[in-house]
């Protein structure tokens, strides 16, 4: 049997992930975060075990962590194990627990970032230090970072250190994170782990119309509220075509063979009836998608603005962006203006490679009952920024999780949790991973 994790890990990632959690680190956008806090205790946790950690900001108080740590074989591509510091707010009055109480209760850890993702975080230095306790390498270099920002913009995290710090990322070719290798349960039995080898684009954008403002009691064919209502109808009314990604063609083949089902990818619609909840893994990213979320027009009842501004969370598939724009010129017409508000690349990583193989190894280790199937997510993470330095990225934070535990729903969700058993799972599959990759 390989080598695992000492038990010392088990107890670390449980303490890890809770002390992270205790320390709130809410990002609510345009700036409004301090993730020094919990880059502090990264870092020390980091150099109580021999790894020297370096500390980077772009912004007072927006802090990130970077640290290498050698591998066996210098010939070797460096691989970049990333997880960000920041999370979204919670109001605690919706909550079960304080969610940045960090408890433990009935054998789950509850606060905001209990899967989103300071338990990565925790699973990342408690290996590391497993490491250091042994005396194990791992083949490639591994370099560990530790972001600000990962919530919002990303410009004071990855962002900030593609551009500014790539020099502490040489010799990276693939990077691994957040949003994969967690337990999918199907209703029929069957546990399916969908590991991330892709993502949507971001296309977040701010529209803004223009017209004649005027009394409320009068007639205008200019309203700038009028002409952006219209623009926003025609995009959230929109439909968007169908488009099959390698990525996504990859995940319908696998999601198939587990149900023995004929691979028709000429009937999409009906492929995913077949293939009943597993549909919902794939769902997201067969289409661009535009959904508005804020608008702002007006500070006066009877009087008729002269701008009138909303804002749309558009994602985009790999090889789309075009379609997408030109989408939206259409849908938004002569008069509203679009621009991004912020703007991401799509991604796309090979299913057939070694590391994806090792990464599905490792799963099938712990898991031998799951079955491993590549999916592309739907939103983005970090691997975007830091694809800039030419590192392929993949979603990779393994959990195993019972059955009931709607892990998508607790994203950015009510009662955040994470069962202790599944950041065990997580602590040894990791190693199991990173000692391989």
């Amino acid at each position: 049997m390989a080598e695992r994790v000492d038990e010392r890990a088990l107890d670390e990632v449980v303490t890890f992930t809770s002390d992270l959690i205790r320390i709130d680190t809410t990002n609510r956008g345009g700036g409004d975060c301090r993730e020094r806090p919990a880059a502090e205790y990264a870092a020390a946790r980091l150099a109580e075990a021999g790894i020297e950690p370096t500390l980077l900001e772009r912004t007072r108080g927006r802090t990130n962590v970077v640290a290498r740590v050698e591998g066996t074989d210098p010939g070797a591509g460096a691989l970049l194990l990333h997880g960000h510091l920041d999370v979204v707010p919670a109001e605690a009055a919706d909550w079960s627990v304080h969610p940045f109480s960090g408890e433990v209760r009935d054998g789950t850890v509850w606060g905001r970032g209990a899967v989103d993702m300071k338990d990565m975080d925790a699973m990342i230095l408690a290996v590391v230090r497993s490491w250091a306790r042994r005396g194990v390498r791992p083949r490639r270099d591994v370099v560990v970072a530790f972001t600000a920002d990962e919530e919002a913009s990303a410009e004071d995290g990855s962002g900030f250190l593609a551009d500014e710090h790539a020099a502490l990322f040489e010799g990276c070719t693939e990077g691994v994170s957040e949003s994969g290798g967690f337990t999918f349960h199907d209703g029929a039995g069957r546990q399916i782990y969908p590991i991330a080898a892709g993502e949507r684009g971001t296309a977040w954008l701010k529209l803004t119309a223009r017209g004649r403002a005027g009394h409320g009691s009068k007639v205008n064919r200019d309203n700038a509220v009028t002409r952006l209502a219209g623009a926003i109808a025609r995009i959230g009314a929109h439909e968007w075509p169908l488009r099959l990604t390698p990525t996504v063609r990859a995940a319908l083949t696998e999601l198939a063979a587990v149900y023995g089902i004929e691979t028709d990818l000429t009937d999409v619609d009906a492929l995913l009836d077949k293939l009943g909840p597993a549909a919902h893994l794939v769902e997201a990213t067969l289409r661009n998608s535009a959904n508005p979320t804020m608008l702002d027009a007006g500070y006066k009842i009877n009087v008729i603005p002269g701008e009138a501004v909303a804002y749309v969370d558009g994602r985009y598939l790999p090889g789309a962006e075009d379609e997408f724009r030109g989408t939206l010129d259409r849908l938004t017409g002569p008069d509203v203006e679009w621009e991004f508000h912020h703007r991401e690349v799509a991604l796309q990583a090979p299913v057939d490679s070694p590391t994806f193989a090792r990464m599905r190894a490792a799963v099938e280790e712990f898991a031998p009952e799951g079955q491993v199937v590549p999916y592309c997510m739907s939103g983005g993470t970090d691997a975007k920024q830091f694809s800039r330095l030419g590192i392929t990225g993949y979603g990779f934070t393994p959990l195993r999780l019972p059955e009931g535990y709607d892990y998508g729903a607790l994203y950015h969700g009510v009662d955040e949790r994470v069962p202790v058993e599944a950041l065990h799972f997580g602590v040894q599959v990791l190693d199991r991973f990173l000692r391989t990759a």
